[in-house]
């Protein structure tokens, strides 16, 4: 007799368990607020200096949050101006072509060096006569040759010069001017773009959940310093076997429950998809069939006022 009372305890306990687990087949569908995201990074490498902004706060669109330290584009920057400035000179230079001072200078050259060719010319015929008469041994004859023909090098030289600072600059002298000039300051408005890019902008309204980094810390191109939510953008996550998916469509009106706010909101359907089996589930007990699809259901608030109040990722029920 004793041993029955047992066994009937046995059963009536597993079958209040049974009961109250949360596999049971009217349990609740659970899901998740959920906001859109969005991240600000840098897009150059440097030390941060100063954060402007801090966890919590709102940020508008063009809000400056924070300054990096970038030496390297200091110095670049330095040294490209520099540049800037050598290869406008050059571009002045051929387009203005020489200076009347230059121009004197150049016809002095040039008259000294035509005495010395006429004194080289004179020279050079008269040893041309004697050594056809026999009266000058050839090397004599070949050095003077070579000072009139080096005296005649150095007059064609001086001439072409003054006549090149007399008509101006060739037209590709100056086109070659140009070039170095404008590729010069293409370079410089690359670095002023670069510098730019130590201040950190907010591209987007957002409000900052996380700020991965402090003062002082390295922060890496690309690497996400700001995390946050982006204003009116809440939603609801919920997912649901392939069993019961049916019972939901596209636009469908709902309400969903906050438990730890306990207001009900009115929301909808906006988009139903097949989630990969290793998806994130919403749900704190899920209890579906290992062969069922998984489908996720988005559902939109008819209303953002006051939405952004919700906590991320807080559970919600879809009644």
């Amino acid at each position: 007799m004793h041993t029955l009372k047992k066994v009937l305890t046995f059963f009536v306990l597993g079958a209040f368990i049974t009961s109250c687990t949360p596999n049971s087949p009217h349990q609740v569908v659970e899901g998740k607020v959920k906001k859109s995201t969005i991240a600000f990074a840098p897009k150059v490498t440097g030390r941060i200096l100063e954060i402007y902004v801090k966890e919590g706060d709102f940020v508008k669109k063009g809000d400056t949050l924070a300054r990096l330290d970038v030496p390297e584009v200091d110095a670049k920057l330095s040294q490209v101006k520099g540049a800037v400035k050598a290869s406008g000179a050059q571009r002045d230079m051929a387009n203005r072509g020489a200076t009347d001072n230059q121009l004197k200078q150049l016809r002095a050259k040039q008259s000294g060096i035509q005495e010395q060719y006429n004194f080289a010319k004179k020279s050079f015929d008269r040893a041309q006569a004697m050594f056809a008469d026999s009266m000058m041994t050839p090397q004599a004859f070949d050095e003077i040759t070579a000072k009139h023909q080096g005296a005649k090098a150095q007059l064609d030289a001086v001439n072409a010069e003054l006549n090149e600072a007399t008509k101006g600059v060739r037209v590709e002298t100056r086109t070659a001017a140009q070039g170095q000039a404008d590729q010069a300051l293409g370079v410089l408005q690359e670095v002023e773009v670069a510098l730019s890019e130590k201040y950190i902008i907010a591209t987007n309204d957002m409000e900052i959940e996380t700020i991965s980094l402090s003062v002082g810390e390295l922060a890496t191109a690309g690497f996400p310093l700001f995390n946050g939510y982006q204003p009116e953008s809440t939603y609801f996550r919920f997912t649901i076997p392939e069993s019961k998916i049916g019972t939901y469509q596209k636009g469908q009106k709902l309400k969903v429950y906050v438990p730890y706010s306990k207001q009900t909101i009115e929301a909808s359907i906006q988009t139903i998809k097949q989630l990969a089996r290793y998806a994130d589930i919403t749900a704190a007990y899920p209890n579906y069939q290992i062969e069922e699809a998984i489908y996720e259901i988005k559902v939109v608030p008819d209303t953002q006022k006051d939405m952004d109040k919700l906590l991320a990722n807080a559970t919600v029920i879809l009644e």
